[in-house]
């Protein structure tokens, strides 16, 4: 199966979309799925700008509305999941995952699918130590700080991936702490020196990440957020750190014009610690988005996947390595969930994670819509819950004749706020709440709760029956 990996989106999807199609004709061959990692900006109209939080000079509405309103459809299956810089209050009403779009699937805050039989799992948002512990206290309208802190990544969503077994593929948009220890570290300074301070003191990246990436050991992981292409590589076996490498010119690194903005900072004498370290040129800036972190030692657990193969992408932009195109070797019995689609003739089958669902019922009761986060079980009594639970998913929610819970069975993309040019007078105002009717058809899949955005006592959305399968 050949899949496309993209970095940041920033709204760009007709590039993307065009750019793929270019690599399809250059190359002869057909990309079955496409994943985004990250900084997706589904911006649906003029209100959900007002929630993205980023100086209004960069809100732009860019190409998704297009696709959500049926102008345009994806060309590819798309699978995504969300950064620091969204349509916030899109991402939640999605929380548990769902379409965005007609064939444009998020993995919500967190979450596991499968691909024609290929385990794909993810992670949204970044890291921030102030609000990892919390619940997810966020509601409309957001303030300056709840603008920020509803894409914080919470410690509930982490300890859900962390009881997952090994998945094929796994999405960030936070790189795992460390991981740059792994791959050419002296070339990545080299193109980006205001890395080398966060480098130095080993806080560059996302400490859980970098737990789950040593629980969870994938086969492939990709990632965004640091506007930087990087390959690394974890082994597992054996397990002997390597000694760091001296710093040495590379003769054959080819400088790209677009990185030569990255300017050496002035070296401070040994005794004048740095107080700020140099900035990313290409990070929209915000106030609250900097501390340093201490990471816990990563768990151990035998490997599935012996290697893990790191890949990190740019933002969409001209000259920049922003996507690229990789194959995943599946089974036999994989590709007879291939459906055919007059339409889409290279369509692949999308899945429920079997699992992942177990694992959702488990803790929704820890699903906290406060800032009090209700204590975590032990990890043996997690697993022990998701085992039960997933004895329930077998027997209560229904699989296909490949043994597959397709999405589409449950989950069927319906509008929820209208496209742009409708908002009237409330155009620079944050939107209303919805109610979004796949969110109520996950919840009633699993017979859980509704706690995201539930319609109000005695109302059902007219859009909910369509979804209902």
């Amino acid at each position: 199966m050949k899949i496309a990996v993209e970095g940041c989106c920033h709204g760009e999807l007709d590039m993307i979309y065009s750019h793929l199609s270019q690599l399809e004709t250059r190359n002869g061959y057909e990309v079955d799925l496409l994943l985004i990692c990250g900084d997706f900006q589904a911006m649906r109209n003029h209100q959900d700008l007002q929630c993205m939080a980023c100086p209004p000079k960069y809100r732009a509405l860019h190409d998704f509305y297009k696709y959500y309103t049926g102008d345009k459809i994806a060309p590819v299956l798309t699978i995504i999941i969300g950064g620091n810089h969204e349509a916030s209050n899109y991402m939640w009403e999605l929380y548990h995952g769902g379409w965005v779009a007609p064939n444009i699937y998020f993995l919500g805050h967190a979450g596991c699918v499968q691909v024609n039989g290929v385990r794909i799992a993810g992670s949204s948002g970044i890291y921030k130590d102030h609000d990892f512990g919390l619940g997810h206290y966020e509601k409309l309208p957001y303030d300056n700080r709840s603008m920020r802190s509803i894409y914080h990544t919470r410690e509930y969503c982490i300890r859900k991936l962390s009881l997952l077994s090994s998945p094929r593929i796994f999405m960030s948009h936070d790189w795992p702490q460390s991981i740059e220890q792994h791959g050419d570290t002296n070339g990545l300074l080299r193109r980006k020196t205001f890395f080398r301070s966060d480098v130095q003191n080993d806080c560059l990246g996302s400490p859980p990440l970098k737990g789950l990436l040593y629980t969870l050991k994938p086969e492939w992981w990709f990632s965004a957020h640091l506007h930087a292409r990087f390959e690394a590589r974890v082994d597992y076996l054996p397990p002997i750190a390597a000694p760091p490498l001296p710093p040495v010119a590379n003769p054959d690194e080819i400088v790209i014009e677009d990185d030569e903005f990255d300017v050496e900072p002035a070296a401070a004498k040994p005794e004048e610690p740095v107080t700020e370290p140099p900035r990313n040129p290409d990070e929209i800036l915000l106030d609250d988005e900097e501390e340093t972190v201490e990471v816990a030692p990563p768990p151990s657990s035998p490997p599935l996947y012996p290697t893990t193969n790191f890949l990190a992408l740019d933002k969409c932009l001209k000259n920049r390595h922003f996507l690229e195109v990789i194959d995943i070797p599946i089974n036999s019995d994989a590709t007879s969930t291939v459906t055919s689609d007059p339409s889409s003739p290279h369509h692949p089958s999308l899945g429920f994670d079997p699992e992942w669902l177990a694992i959702s019922r488990a803790f929704h009761p820890w699903l906290s819509t406060t800032h009090q986060q209700r204590p975590f079980p032990p990890e043996a009594e997690a697993r022990e819950l998701v085992r039960k639970e997933l004895q329930w998913v077998e027997n209560n929610v229904k699989t296909d004749e490949h043994g597959v819970i397709p999405v589409l069975q449950h989950q069927v993309f319906m509008m929820t706020a209208p496209g742009p040019g409708s908002e009237g007078a409330a155009k620079m105002q944050q939107p209303p709440w919805y109610t979004n009717p796949q969110t109520e058809a996950f919840c009633r899949m699993l017979q859980i709760e509704n706690k995201i955005n539930p319609p109000p006592p005695g109302v059902k959305p007219n859009a909910a029956l369509a979804a209902e399968g």
